[in-house]
């Protein structure tokens, strides 16, 4: 057996075109295009990558970015007087705030100040609550494009027990309720679990999101299971690994998400479509 790959570049394509698309339809109709606002603190170089990202993303799809940057220094009180400005500005339907912030700076305090509205990231406890009630407002980002590739396999998952290694608030917790939504039985791992692969073995579906390359070996997949991969290490010789020891779960899984290009993507496509459904809400 050798596991098909689940492409999110090539998923997350098809979704901007797709925006794109509603874009052009809302300008025609005499709508604003939407607006996102992007707030960075410092000059962390990944979060500088990922915002050049974004800002490319909206691009791509006609979305007006406005970035605003801050210095590494900014008090807490500096960027939640941004967040609060942005709240105000009727031209803008999203705010994301990139993490991780500077340590004198508590970033739910700062989180709990975007209108939950737009909250694009979805990280807001209003949404996460929202959520947990299985009454979804705006969808945690990663898990929503965690769900889209599951979508794009041809297993239906309903019943099927799903396990997820690592339980942070933006990526496993909301990953977990996604899954129980969809009818899923869940296991949620964590560091203080005592056996992961026990919980791992006879799943289904494995999501694993803990940054520790090779984590989950092909020893540890149930045959033909979907395995999806959310965690990225740098290593020393500036490549990218995942949590997944891809060369050995590839011969066992029946779905794979390769790193990069697979829940990545799909994470900031997952940003537009949030974006995207918080200015239909709203008047031009």
């Amino acid at each position: 057996m050798s596991a098909r790959i689940l492409d999110g570049e090539a998923i997350a394509k098809s979704i901007k075109d797709k925006i794109a698309r509603r874009t052009v339809d809302r300008v025609a109709e005499g709508h604003r295009a939407p607006g996102l606002a992007i707030i960075l603190v410092g000059n962390d170089p990944s979060s500088q990558i990922y915002v050049r990202l974004k800002k490319k993303d909206c691009e791509v799809v006609g979305f007006r970015t406005e970035i605003c940057l801050l210095d590494e220094s900014a008090p807490e009180n500096e960027v939640i007087s941004a967040v609060q400005r942005f709240n105000r500005d009727e031209n803008i339907d999203g705010i994301l705030v990139q993490l991780p912030l500077p340590s004198q700076i508590n970033a739910l305090a700062v989180i709990k100040n975007i209108e939950p509205e737009k909250d694009v990231d979805g990280i807001h406890p209003y949404n996460l609550g929202m959520l947990t009630l299985r009454e979804p407002a705006i969808r945690s980002c990663t898990s929503k494009g965690i769900m889209s590739l599951l979508d794009n396999t041809d297993v239906p998952i309903r019943g099927l027990d799903a396990t997820v290694v690592g339980a942070s608030n933006h990526v496993g917790r909301p990953t977990c309720l996604e899954l129980l939504r969809a009818g899923c039985t869940v296991t949620s791992c964590h560091r203080f679990s005592r056996d992961t692969r026990s919980h791992v073995v006879n799943a289904d579906i494995v999501v694993s999101a803990t940054g520790v390359a090779g984590l989950i070996k092909g020893n540890w997949i149930k045959p033909g299971a979907t395995v999806i991969d959310v965690g990225i290490e740098r290593q020393s010789d500036g490549s990218l690994l995942g949590d997944v020891d891809f060369d050995s779960v590839i011969d066992v899984a029946g779905w794979l998400t390769p790193v990069p290009g697979g829940v990545g993507p799909m994470t900031r496509v997952s940003i537009l479509e949030n974006l995207m459904e918080a200015a239909e809400k709203v008047l031009p």
